[in-house]
């Protein structure tokens, strides 16, 4: 672990508690910790209905709980649901940035409390949260699994078992953010493994994925194949933010 990440954990609830808070997302001072500024609170595009109940996406009319995207109809996705909080913007990417490369590790906790109540509490005795892994380049180099922390957050406040070790990213992957869906596709095929005891661990379990930004869904779309694969009983996907497709 890079010794300035040592340093931010160590020390970065002392400064929390010594300095005045701040907006997770532009760093003006507020009036309570893990919140946000009027203007930045403003600009938030929460998710909601209508969606599609699958994937999530939005959808121009309500078609009742049950209704699907065209997309979700002609090809079901491996995973039972998909859901984000926000609508990925300058406030999501600011606080998704912040946190990743920033270090700004407390915005996990604020990323978890607003993803937490997506998870309904009936559903979380059998629930177990598994984060999207980073290589293991990936996490000496960064120091951390921006993930894992929200997932770690997320199992802190709602009682569901985290699984951080579930899933393996078996192959070093380019930076997605420059490729376009089929692109990104095609490089995540094959990233992914799941750890020796999966089905033991998965059998009768939902698992849900989590993960900071959801673009096009491939590395999302390939780690839920493989938790289906493994034997669990339901699939979700939970995020902090979705990039609205094209036209949306």
């Amino acid at each position: 672990m890079p010794a300035a990440v040592f340093f931010e954990r160590a020390f970065q609830p002392l400064l929390d508690y010594a300095l005045p808070p701040r907006c997770a997302a532009c760093g003006t001072i507020v009036a309570q910790p893990g919140t946000f500024c009027a203007d930045c609170w403003s600009t938030i595009a929460f998710l909601g209905e209508p969606m599609c109940a699958c994937c999530g996406v939005d959808l121009p009319t309500v078609i009742g709980p049950d209704g699907l995207c065209g997309a979700c109809l002609a090809t079901p996705p491996p995973y039972d649901r998909a859901r984000a909080v926000l609508r990925y913007g300058d406030v999501g990417r600011a606080v998704a940035h912040r946190l990743k490369y920033g270090r700004r590790l407390s915005l996990a906790g604020v990323m978890a409390a607003h993803m937490a109540r997506l998870i309904p509490e009936e559903e979380r005795a059998q629930a177990l949260l598994v984060p999207v892994p980073l290589h293991r380049w990936r996490i000496w180099s960064r120091g951390f699994n921006q993930a894992a922390l929200i997932a770690r957050h997320l199992g802190k406040r709602t009682g569901v078992a985290v699984e951080v070790d579930l899933l393996r990213r078996t192959r070093h992957t380019p930076p997605l953010h420059s490729l376009d869906a089929r692109e990104r596709m095609r490089t995540v095929s094959g990233a992914f493994a799941l750890a020796r005891d999966a089905q033991a661990r998965l059998r009768g379990r939902a698992a849900i994925l989590i993960d900071d930004i959801w673009t096009t869904g491939a590395t999302a779309t390939a780690c839920a194949r493989l938790l289906r694969r493994g034997g669990a009983a339901r699939v979700e996907i939970l995020c902090w933010a979705r990039v609205p497709r094209p036209g949306d």
